[in-house]
């Protein structure tokens, strides 16, 4: 029940997120079991979310091309690769959302705490997810490239 809450909490956040901060409103696919720790993004904010009722981590991951246009969006600089100013975008809407799915979980009574989020970089970096059990990967399309929100809690 608690991982059912997290998820929804993290989906409702990053699309509320995304689309105030950047107008950008993706469109999210089927959730799937994640095979493998290989990040499908190239750029991946990870952070720890935890309660007395649940831990886990959820990882944002972003391709180049959705980043590169946020920076655009979101700063107005024009980029070509991925620099400093698109991996500290990428952790602090990492925290937003994360933040975000706090505030709604809290509203239903679930107190998460949040660690700071750990910055990945590089294409097929590993994403290691702190607690065993099945990672849930979906995957959001937009015009401006992929997210990927992976997922990993256990009761």
């Amino acid at each position: 029940m608690v991982d059912v809450l997290v998820i929804n909490a993290l989906l409702d956040s990053l699309l509320k997120s995304l689309s105030i901060m950047a107008g950008v409103e993706p469109t999210p696919g089927v959730a799937e079991v994640k095979q493998g720790n290989l990040s499908m993004g190239e750029v991946t904010g990870v952070m720890e979310m935890s309660s007395d009722d649940t831990k886990g981590t959820m990882a944002l991951s972003f391709t180049k091309p959705f980043v590169i246009d946020l920076v655009k969006r979101i700063f107005g600089d024009e980029i070509d690769d991925i620099n400093e100013t698109a991996i500290d975008l990428t952790g602090e809407l990492t925290n937003m959302i994360a933040g975000g799915a706090k505030s709604i979980l809290s509203e239903k009574g679930l107190d998460i705490g949040m660690s700071v989020p750990s910055m990945l970089t590089g294409v097929k970096h590993v994403v290691e997810h702190k607690y065993a059990g099945k990672t849930i990967v979906i995957p959001f399309v937009a015009d401006e490239g992929e997210i990927f929100l992976e997922i990993n809690f256990v009761d």
